[in-house]
């Protein structure tokens, strides 16, 4: 592959290169197809032949997005470029010094068990049509596994089985991993296949395909207004956040919760410790030789 390769087949192989080589999510390779594509319009359709200059300018045009997106951006810029060089398309790499934005990794919405208790109720109150006992089913695998929402929406008909208390979920990257599926879980999903054609490819089903990630967003915010939850505070992730959140103030640890989130990486795990810190406090207060009483304490130092 030499030459003027125009952006557009540039950009495509590139893509194409992130999903089967480095097995990249369909999400960030969508991201990825929106950053470059509009980086390249920015530049009137010459992204391919792009100098540090060109990028220096990109990158200032988007001095006011969230430092999340910029990071995104820096990334899928740095890896487009790489890759150009190593098929022989340039020989320089335009993009090798753009600053590698750090963003800063923010604390996890959660809600209180209150709140969830609350969510439950509003369920229970709804008529037991197939629309409530899907968003029970929902609800129960989003708080009670953890699951992420395109992990949820895109379950297969039968990767849940009565009474088996775990399932196999294929996550980020097609990696897969086992999840737990409580009892309560169980229930709702046996009541809400009852409703789901046997044959049909997905657990949760829409048409020709699967709920989609937005239609998940919508019916969870239609919950939280029934049950006096500001809709702004969640989302399908924030349940997934609550479920990390409350295993951890439980007494779980961090290996065993970086396990069932599906997180690669145990760093990304360690934003959930200060959610424990209440616990932490509590337990040094109990068990620590110097957590007696004032007098004790101030005898044994004399």
């Amino acid at each position: 592959m030499s030459g003027d390769l125009p952006d557009a087949r540039a950009i495509a192989l590139f893509l194409d290169m992130c999903a089967a080589e480095r097995g990249s999510a369909a999400n960030t390779i969508l991201a990825y197809r929106r950053d470059l594509a509009g980086a390249s319009a920015a530049l009137g359709g010459r992204l391919g032949a792009a100098t540090p200059d060109d990028l220096a300018r990109l990158i200032h045009g988007w001095r006011d997005l969230a430092r999340a997106s910029l990071q995104r951006k820096g990334a899928a810029l740095r890896g487009f470029f790489g890759f150009l060089v190593r098929e022989g398309v340039r020989r320089d790499n335009p993009a090798a010094a753009l600053p590698r934005t750090v963003a800063a990794r923010p604390l996890p919405r959660s809600l209180a068990e209150s709140d969830v208790d609350r969510l439950f109720v509003a369920l229970a109150e709804r008529p037991a049509t197939p629309a409530t006992l899907r968003l029970t089913a929902l609800v129960e695998l989003l708080y009670g596994s953890g699951l992420r929402a395109t992990e949820l929406v895109s379950l297969p008909r039968h990767a849940i089985q009565p009474g088996r208390g775990h399932a196999i979920v294929t996550g980020k990257g097609g990696k897969e991993r086992l999840v737990p599926i409580g009892g309560a879980a169980l229930r709702s999903v046996a009541a809400h296949a009852v409703n789901v054609a046997a044959d049909a490819r997905y657990l949760f089903p829409s048409g020709a395909k699967h709920l989609s990630r937005v239609r998940l967003f919508q019916l969870v915010k239609a919950l939280a207004a029934d049950a006096g939850i500001p809709p702004d505070r969640i989302s399908p992730h924030v349940l997934r956040h609550a479920f990390a959140t409350h295993l951890l103030e439980g007494g779980a640890d961090l290996r065993t919760l970086q396990t069932l989130l599906g997180h690669a990486d145990i760093a990304t795990t360690q934003i959930y410790t200060h959610v424990a810190s209440a616990k932490l406090v509590e337990l040094v207060n109990a068990k620590h030789p110097l957590a007696d009483a004032p007098d004790a304490a101030q005898d044994r130092r004399r």
